[in-house]
């Protein structure tokens, strides 16, 4: 099998189409490449998680969710607290996003990782599955989110709907129905019941409900598919209804685009991983910055100028002209780009403080930063021009947007990037024993010892 197909002849099909897919899904359906991608999702999620369970908007959920009280189901990621699965699925998914580090999908387009794992493991853990059933309706759901962020795109995002939060609870409802093993019917239902509860705004970027947007699409997906379960009721058309999501969230809903075949058969294998501790928009921008760095010794004493070209749709995502801290430096074009040209590591989680945003050299530098913002350029594509003091001009263009060929090398890259944040938390030992539990998430036969592995 290539890839997934949706048996859907109308646009008044596509809920139950996506539904059916999702549920009739099958770990031997899935090609080798993709379980191998999945795994290293898995993978980027804990370590992104792991490193971001002591941000304080994670402490603050915790508590309120350990206040409240309830079963201790699920485990916490870095934390010894036990909490009831949907709370567990809340307060993980704010942990996996709290970083901004967290993999990407331009098809959905947003983070479906930290939108879908977080409730799909509190789940398995509670049920024991197996990891083969873990990494099935985690792909179940991943492409649920991304057939369906494609079928919305560009308007939904340009409305100023945070897509991790909207599309991402969809997703997440499709994994927690595949793990459930709910028929196409309850399938449709709990997709439904996501939606209903989807939100999630774009104005939020730089504060703390953005993460909160990530831990409420895993904890609406989880509680939606549950509730399928127990034969809550819900429109099964609710993408495409009169009234429906489609209807109120987007201007140019294409069901032919939720339906077209995606390059290699699976969404998932166009997965981006990041190697900036900031927003996705802002790598093709780093990746230019650290060209000229390297290949013209371009230093931050010698710039006159620099232009930014890059397309006009980031101007609303990542564009906080002159940012005080460091939740807010991750979506500042400017910022980011002064750090990478002045040299500082934006992979370096401590980088992105209110001492490097404040920083008089690179307040200077940001200020002689302009951005020429362009129409209909693909979001991942960059430009960045420097005018020397002496005169002279360097220009680099890089595009973020293109998948890795190299599966094993970009397991070497991930490998590495989660050593780096999951040792100072966990340890060495623990970390290493972690990552090789994920490697062979295939053969796991129950999920809690990964749970208990990826817990403080």
């Amino acid at each position: 099998m290539d890839g997934i197909s949706i048996d859907c002849t109308a646009a008044g099909d596509l809920t139950r189409g996506l539904a059916a897919e999702a549920c009739a899904l099958a770990y031997e359906a899935l090609p080798e490449p993709v379980r191998e991608v999945a795994r290293q999702c898995v993978l980027d999620y804990l370590a992104c998680a792991v490193a971001g369970a002591g941000d304080p908007l994670v402490g603050m959920l915790l508590d309120e969710m350990a206040e409240a009280g309830g079963a201790g189901q699920a485990s916490v990621v870095a934390h010894a607290a036990r909490l009831p699965a949907l709370a567990a699925a809340l307060v993980n998914g704010a942990a996996g996003h709290a970083l901004d580090f967290d993999d990407v999908n331009i098809a959905m387009p947003g983070h479906p990782s930290v939108a879908v794992l977080p409730g799909l493991l509190a789940l398995a853990e509670l049920k024991r599955s197996s990891g083969r059933e873990v990494l099935t309706a985690f792909v179940a759901g991943y492409e649920t989110a991304c057939r369906l962020g494609a079928a919305l795109s560009p308007g939904h995002y340009a409305l100023g709907f945070h897509s991790t939060a909207t599309i991402g609870s969809f997703g997440a409802a499709a994994a927690c129905a595949r793990l459930i093993g709910l028929d196409a019917a309850a399938t449709a239902t709990a997709l439904g019941i996501a939606g209903t509860q989807a939100a999630g705004l774009k104005s939020q970027f730089g504060t703390m409900c953005k993460p909160f947007h990530a831990g409420k699409a895993a904890q609406n997906g989880l509680l939606a598919a549950r509730l399928a379960a127990r034969g809550f009721s819900s429109r099964p058309d609710l993408v495409e209804c009169v009234q429906g999501f489609a209807a109120t969230h987007g201007p140019d809903f294409s069901p032919e685009a939720a339906l077209a075949a995606p390059p290699g058969g699976f969404h998932v294998r166009a997965n981006l991983f990041k190697y900036h501790a900031a927003c996705y928009f802002t790598h093709a921008p780093i990746e230019c910055a650290r060209i000229l760095r390297g290949r013209h010794a371009v230093s931050a004493d010698n710039i006159a100028g620099v232009t930014l070209r890059i397309d006009a749709s980031t101007d609303r995502v990542c564009n906080i002209a002159a940012p005080t801290d460091g939740l807010q430096s991750k979506f500042s074009l400017r910022q980011t780009v002064a750090m990478a040209l002045a040299g500082v590591d934006t992979a370096s989680l401590g980088a992105y403080a209110e001492a490097t945003a404040r920083d008089p050299a690179l307040v200077r530098l940001r200020e002689r930063i302009a951005i020429d913002f362009q129409t209909g350029w693909p979001q991942t594509v960059a430009e960045l021009e420097v005018e020397t003091n002496d005169g002279g001009r360097v220009v680099a263009r890089h595009d973020s947007g293109i998948p890795a060929a190299d599966l094993a090398e970009q397991g070497r890259r991930l490998a590495a990037k989660f050593d780096s944040l999951v040792a100072p938390v966990l340890g060495a030992a623990r970390a290493r024993e972690l990552r090789e539990t994920i490697a062979g998430l295939d053969d796991l036969a129950d999920i809690g010892v990964l749970a208990r592995l990826a817990a403080g």
